[in-house]
């Protein structure tokens, strides 16, 4: 299916569930489809089920937005809890559209809880309480962890997936621009046709390493090997190392079972230079759970950020997590929300884009871990690889047939649908139309109403989009295209996969 089908299915369709390879153009579509969606006057939620992958399309966790959080079950004695915290409810019935990206890695038992959940506080028994849900992924990336076998963990094996019944856009097209054998490995992964040449591709970049003077990401499957690599990397620092340790309050057994579901490690260790990631998600303070960031100093005895995607300092200091039952908390622990990332694993990798990256396959354990990494890179060229084995090229069984069979309903939908037509009003009413736009004030004045409105929608302030200095920079050059917006100080990747379309198609227009 054509971007543009995928377009007309989802501006018309109650639920979807939109697919394809790396390189297909799904950022590309959801961000369009928000936009267009957005500007017909539909509140739009945008989450993910992972933290990194929330950053990545300005949004936040499914499990922060849905208010279940860390929890498994919702009881009855829980949904009375939710149903009073005014807020949610309000969240819950003022969203028109929800849209859930990275699915693959959603367990299935947790879009039944979210099923549920949205029919109390929404007081609807459609699915979901009538909620239009957009569902995004690769199905061929890591399952969710499971609590039981791997097969029922799938989100395509839930009830209220079964339920929900979605249409399907399968992407089909390639849009990444890249001929150094990259795209052809995962595609041959895809479709079970790796061979010899595919293999030998991959090995020749196990005689390479990263430039010494270059700062590469690195990413191994287990969490043992990022805790050496990152203890290793703080000891290079100079000077002694900040502690902050854990603090808690409630049962030692709970206590223990919150503190095992959090992120946030029982005894952190500092220094300036200090490569972290946050584990939290809050908004007011200008960080959600997967941004990345680095320590520049410390400030009162807590460690001042400088964020990855803003160049904005933070002064970090801690937070809590709670295990609430009847309106009480059961336990609590406190910490910095914070984590050393000089290494994270493959599965907290998902989502990201990356350049360069060093990857040990060595200990790939299960289907899809090799898949995942290595569609993380944008080129062959940014791959070092230290180690891969047998499981490392290996896709869920499973999953084969399912993509068979989600191509299949793809195609036929496509046989009916059409082109969605662009609608001859401004750039999704982001701010004056092309005729208009005659300087750079006017420009920079529709940058600053487009990111209002992008605050507004997504509940943060402003300047956690792009701050005031980067959208005059923008104002002033023009970039028309991602190399030239990437060449604006302070917009990194990050920025880019969140906001670049909505910002390209403005700059884009007052060329014309």
């Amino acid at each position: 299916m054509r971007q543009a089908q995928a377009m007309t299915v989802m501006m018309s369709a109650d639920s979807v569930f939109l697919t394809g390879a790396p390189g297909s153009g799904k950022s590309y579509v959801l961000s369009k489809f928000v936009r267009a969606a957005q500007a017909q006057g539909h509140k739009v939620a945008v989450t993910a089920s992972t933290g990194i992958a929330a950053t990545h399309i300005g949004g936040t966790t499914i499990h922060s937005w849905s208010g279940i959080g860390i929890r498994e079950t919702i009881d009855s004695r829980d949904l009375a809890a939710l149903s009073r915290q005014t807020q949610l409810v309000a969240r819950f019935r003022s969203s028109d559209i929800l849209v859930i990206d990275e699915i693959s890695m959603l367990p299935g038992w947790f879009l039944d809880l979210l099923d549920s959940l949205a029919k109390a506080l929404r007081d609807d028994q459609r699915p979901f309480g009538g909620l239009k849900i957009v569902l995004v992924g690769d199905m061929f990336q890591l399952p969710p962890v499971s609590r039981g076998s791997s097969t029922e963990a799938f989100a395509h094996h839930s009830a209220a997936w079964s339920e929900l019944d979605p249409l399907v856009c399968y992407l089909d097209e390639q849009h990444r621009q890249s001929n150094d054998g990259l795209l052809a490995v995962l595609e041959a992964m895809r479709n079970g046709g790796l061979d010899t040449k595919h293999i030998e591709l991959l090995e020749s970049r196990m005689q390479i390493r990263p430039p010494e003077d270059v700062e590469v990401t690195r990413l191994y499957s287990h969490n043992v090997n990022v805790d050496a690599i990152n203890q290793k990397r703080i000891a290079m620092l100079d000077g002694p190392p900040m502690e902050f340790e854990m603090g808690s309050k409630g049962p030692s057994a709970a206590v223990d079972q919150l503190s095992r579901r959090v992120l946030a490690p029982r005894l952190l260790q500092l220094k300036v230079g200090a490569e972290i990631m946050f584990v939290a998600n809050d908004p007011a303070r200008a960080f959600v759970n997967g941004s990345r960031g680095k320590v520049v100093r410390f400030h009162d005895g807590r460690p001042v950020v400088e964020l990855a995607n803003s160049g904005r300092h933070i002064t970090v200091g801690p937070y809590a997590w709670q295990n609430i039952e009847d309106d009480k908390v059961r336990a609590e622990v406190v910490q910095l929300p914070l984590r050393l990332a000089w290494a994270i694993t493959i599965h907290k990798s998902q989502g990201m884009s990356i350049d360069s990256a060093e990857i040990d396959l060595s200990r790939s354990f299960t289907p899809g871990m090799g898949y995942v990494a290595l569609s993380r890179l944008r080129s062959l060229q940014g791959l070092y690889l230290s180690g891969m084995n047998a499981m490392a090229l290996r896709l869920h069984p499973e999953i084969f047939e399912l993509d068979e069979k989600l191509r299949h309903s793809s195609d036929d939908l496509a046989k009916s649908t059409s082109d969605h037509i662009e609608p001859e009003a401004a750039i999704d009413q982001s701010g004056p139309s092309t005729k208009t736009l005659q300087s750079g004030r006017d420009l920079l004045g529709a940058l600053k109403a487009w990111r209002h409105r992008r605050a507004a929608s997504d509940g943060i302030p402003d300047f956690m989009i792009v701050h005031n200095s980067q959208l005059e920079e923008i104002a002033l050059r023009i970039p028309v295209d991602e190399t030239e917006l990437l060449a604006i100080k302070g917009i990194g990747m990050a920025k880019l996969a969140s906001f670049g379309d909505d910002i390209l198609a403005l700059t884009r227009a007052y060329t014309v």
